[in-house]
Order: C-alpha cells, then structure tokens, then sequence
C-alpha cells in the first residue's frame, strides 16, 4: 500500500493562529486539492491526522469540522480523487491525551486502520509537533513551506526532514 498521512490545517488548507472555526474559515492552498485527487488517482492513499483543540476550547463543534471534511471530501471526488481515513484530536494542550501531535496516536490509529507498518511512510506537516509526530513511529517526516512551515523551517529540523513548498510540490515528487 502507498500511504501518504497529511496534517490538515497549513498543508491542505490555509491555517489561522485564531483557528479555522467555520466551513467559510476552511480555504484549500491553490493546489492542495489537485494534488490529493492526482495521488489517489495513482493508487496512493491518502489520510489525514489533524489536531483540532479548537473543539476543546468550544471555538467549533463536532458537526463544523465534519462539515469542513466532507467539503474535502467533495472537493478532491470532483477532481476524480478521494480521500481515506481523517483522524482528529479534539483535545486541547493540556488534556493527557496520547493522540495530540507531537503525540503519535492518531499515525497510529491510521496505521491500524489500513493494518500498515509506519516505518518509511510519509507524513506531511508543517509544524515541529509534526515532524515530532512522524518521528515517534518511524514516518518519513516531510515539512511543507505553506501555514506555519517557514516559521518551523527557521527553527531547525529534525535530520532526515524533507522539505518542499507546498502539497503540489509532495506529490509531483511522488508522482514522477
């Protein structure tokens, strides 16, 4: 199986340090949504694995953010792709979670999900928590320049990081 784990918010859509709390907030990066459709179409999976503690902190419901994944969903089918399994944590920094990014709870639910091992497959990110995310279960960490990426970019990577300029970027890598 081709497995390609993405973050949600600053690597398929653009992010918002005041959080994305709406279907109206959720705005795809140009090319975002064509580069998804392009890799299921050419037999790769693609899951995603989002911190969402803005459910936590009662910025949104259940409902919105199921609303913002099937937009994702209709989006990518349009372009003739699809999309697999969205993974989110709904809670916030301090709630003792396992599943919270840098935590590695929601690649591993991914993994059981599909019954895959971890070990070289990509996740896409663009924050430190998830390259650390990616790391803990033997994920080839990728790095995004679009959302928080050249904030991360500035602070130093974790060795073995890839780093390309947008989702686009990932999948023409990918795909050539």
């Amino acid at each position: 199986m081709k497995l390609l784990i993405l973050d949600r918010d600053g690597v398929i859509n653009e992010d918002s340090d005041a959080y994305i709390k709406s279907l109206d907030e959720w705005i795809p990066i140009p090319g975002s949504v064509a580069a998804i459709a392009r890799l299921s179409q050419a037999g790769w999976t693609v899951a995603v694995a989002t911190n969402q503690s803005g459910l936590a902190r009662g910025y949104y419901d259940e409902a919105t953010l199921e609303s913002m994944h099937t937009r994702l969903r209709q989006l990518v089918a349009e372009q003739g792709g699809e999309v697999g399994l969205i993974v989110h944590c709904p809670h916030g920094p301090d709630d003792g979670c396992s599943c919270r990014k840098p935590l590695p709870g929601m690649l591993e639910q991914i993994a059981a999900y599909y019954g895959v091992d971890l070990s070289g497959q990509w996740f896409v990110g663009d924050s430190r928590g998830d390259l650390d995310a990616a790391l803990a279960v033997h994920c080839q960490p990728v790095l995004v320049k679009t959302g928080k990426g050249l904030r991360t970019l500035a602070k130093g990577l974790p060795e073995r990081t890839l780093v390309f300029d947008d989702l686009a970027a990932v999948a023409a890598h990918l795909l050539d």
